[in-house]
């Protein structure tokens, strides 16, 4: 008989697009990225070019923090199918930190409020604060979640604290709305310098954190790493103020509790070495070794990954220079070169890094070429911008004995050049140059400014007085005479008084004596005998001297009086009767004893003979000395030293020995 056929086994049934859908969302909402990425690829097998699957698929690859397959399915799809996805190719590239590239996926969209926000966000992070504040201020009309919290955060960025509170106003929100919001408005008071304020917004910022984070269940260990932020803070508050060691302890802290993100972590690693200074170098620079990417044998320099995504510019910078200065302090100089040499291409729209390659020169012994450095830098740059390294070349060159190129560097700085402060200092390296015509064409500059300046505190009578001072002392008598002239008439100033009378005594003897009329007459001074005054030595300053009494004319003293000295009356001792002093007390009594008349110096004792050998040689040697004595008459004495000899005090080596036997 034939077996029989076995039945074929049924099919499974399909399973619909409509149900694969119904799955896929469930899994979304959820929050089930990783199988709801399965479940997309379930549609794509059955309908592959379905949009909204490449577009589900593409969400939760980014949802599930795999950015670099969101990435890959982009570029795969987009090669197969006519479809577009450059906004979420540009979220992709902003995520893995390739700002350029993300710009140019940008490029050519359609600027809806999706793609604004990116943009904003993408040119928050390559620095231009600006531009995107200008694009958050475009969004305020769209109903965008925390987009204030972004924009205070953008205005504090871009150093415009100071319209922080309009802008909330003006979007109708409260500081303490949201804690995140609160911390920014703080930053916002921080850099206005209103500590006082910041410091209560920033506790208000962790109360209303702490419930917030509390309701949504979260644990403490959660909560306390979402609020680090706040607590760097408020020890940056701290310092702020002075405090210290209370700063120093609370950064300590959190770094060695570990309960901080890691941009939070890296903020208190840095402002503690900063606070540090040159102290704790080998720690300090452990510390911030481990918040850089170990390189592999190139040069170049990178922040863990974290660090660079989540970290501004302006603290990427201050991690470098910090690193940089304690190589400095460290005599490292070697790897600061190469620090300094990365930097410049690392931050090139910030001048620090130019001004840590002069420092490396100058640690070096080579001033000329730091010199030479900032000035090619400086000409680079605005006016505006070229201050400080103008500052700093005029430093070096001052510290290494060329006067002539600091007074060069600070001749270019426009906007101190008629400052006291700055006028002095020209001065004294035009002097130290040789260049005198110089330092009075710096004078007479400062003069001339401040004589046309419409300002409040003018600082005209010190600039003439001092100019006047200068042409004196290099005999420029009547350019001295002149302004102290017109300084006596605008300002009635004594010492310019006194200075004109000495001055016109050169050039113009009745115009002297004209203006020593206005001289107040000295009280108890009636007349002076010019003629002996021209034959003595001059006035000698005596400190608290008598004032100057009546003179009689034509007397002249060549015998100075003897000084008298002032009797004091005797002191005596506590119970002294000097009536009844009895004794007298004896006159070396101060003297030490071994310089008194009555000293006597002891006798040395000869005959006991020096003991040497080892400790059984003592003991036999001893013990025949005071045989051979003991039958002989001995005075006290003689017994005495007898019986030291018998009995040496072991010294402490031997005790030692007989401690260990």
């Amino acid at each position: 008989m034939a077996p029989k056929a076995k039945p074929k086994p049924s099919a499974t049934p399909a399973v619909s697009i409509e149900d694969l859908f119904t799955t896929l969302d469930r899994h979304i909402q959820r929050s089930e990225y990783e199988q709801a990425v399965k479940v997309a690829d379930q549609v794509l097998s059955v309908a592959p070019g379905d949009e909204d699957a490449i577009q589900c698929k593409i969400v939760s690859l980014i949802k599930a923090d795999n950015i670099d397959a969101a990435l890959s399915t982009i570029v795969a799809c987009s090669n197969k199918f006519p479809l577009d996805f450059g906004f979420f190719k540009a979220y992709c590239l902003y995520r893995q930190n390739k700002l350029d590239e993300a710009v140019e996926s940008l490029k050519g969209l359609e600027k809806d409020s999706a793609a604004m926000l990116l943009e904003s966000q993408i040119l928050f992070r390559q620095g231009k604060m600006d531009a995107s504040v200008d694009i958050y201020q475009k969004l305020q009309k769209s109903k965008i979640e925390s987009l204030e919290i972004n924009l205070v955060a953008g205005l504090v960025s871009a150093g415009r604290a100071s319209e922080v509170q309009g802008v909330m106003d003006a979007m109708r929100v409260k500081a303490t709305s949201t804690f995140e919001l609160a911390y920014n408005a703080a930053c916002a008071l921080i850099e206005r310098n209103k500590y006082s304020d910041a410091e209560q917004l920033l506790l208000s910022a962790r109360r209303i954190g702490q419930e917030t984070l509390m309701d949504e269940n979260l644990a403490d260990d959660e909560i306390e790493i979402e609020l680090a932020p706040i607590a760097v803070q408020l020890a940056y508050v701290q310092q702020l103020f002075g405090n210290k060691q209370e700063a120093m302890g609370s950064y300590a802290d959190l770094i060695k509790r570990k309960l901080a993100d890691e941009p939070s972590n890296a903020v208190a690693i840095n402002n503690l070495i900063a606070l540090r200074g040159p102290k704790d170098i080998s720690d300090g620079l452990r510390k911030l070794d481990s918040l850089i990417e170990k390189s592999n044998g190139d040069q170049s320099f990178q922040l863990v990954p974290v660090l660079e995504l989540k970290l501004s510019q302006k603290q990427k910078e201050a991690i470098y220079i910090n690193r940089m200065l304690l190589l400095l302090h460290s005599n490292k100089i070697d790897q600061a070169r190469v620090l300094a040499d990365a930097l410049p291409n690392m931050f090139p729209n910030s001048v620090m890094p130019i001004l840590l390659q002069a420092a490396v020169f100058v640690r070096e012994n080579k001033a000329g070429k730091a010199e030479e450095l900032l000035g090619k830098y400086a000409e680079k740059l605005p006016s505006d911008k070229s201050k400080i390294v103008l500052l700093a070349r005029a430093q070096i060159a001052a510290a290494a004995g060329h006067p002539q190129i600091a007074s060069e560097s600070l001749l270019k700085i426009p906007d101190i050049q008629h400052m006291p402060a700055t006028v002095a200092t020209l001065v004294s390296l035009k002097e130290r140059a040789g260049d005198v015509d110089g330092a009075s064409v710096v004078l007479d500059s400062a003069v001339k400014y401040w004589s046309n300046a419409m300002t409040e505190e003018s600082k005209l009578s010190v600039i003439m007085q001092e100019a006047a001072a200068f042409k004196l002392k290099h005999g420029q008598k009547e350019e001295a005479s002149k302004l102290f002239e017109e300084l006596v008439k605008s300002h009635h100033s004594i010492d310019a008084l006194v200075g004109l009378i000495q001055t016109a005594a050169y050039t113009d003897v009745e115009k002297a004596e004209t203006y020593e009329k206005q001289l107040k007459p000295l009280p108890g001074l009636k007349y002076v005998d010019v003629n002996a005054l021209e034959k003595t030595s001059g006035a000698k300053h005596v400190e608290n001297g008598p004032q100057l009494g009546n003179a009689e004319p034509h007397e002249t003293k060549s015998k100075e009086k003897a000084k008298k000295k002032r009797k004091r009356k005797p002191r005596y001792p506590k119970g002294f009767d000097p009536a009844n002093p009895g004794p007298a007390p004896d006159p070396e009594r101060w003297l030490p004893k071994r310089e008194r008349s009555s000293f006597r110096p002891k006798r040395k004792d000869k005959r006991t003979a020096q003991i040497r050998g080892s400790q059984g040689a003592v003991a036999k040697e001893a013990a025949n000395t005071v045989n051979t004595k003991s039958s002989q008459p001995s005075n006290a004495k003689g017994s005495s030293s007898s019986a030291a000899a018998a009995q040496p005090k072991p010294s402490s080596k031997s005790s030692r020995k007989k401690g260990r036997h």
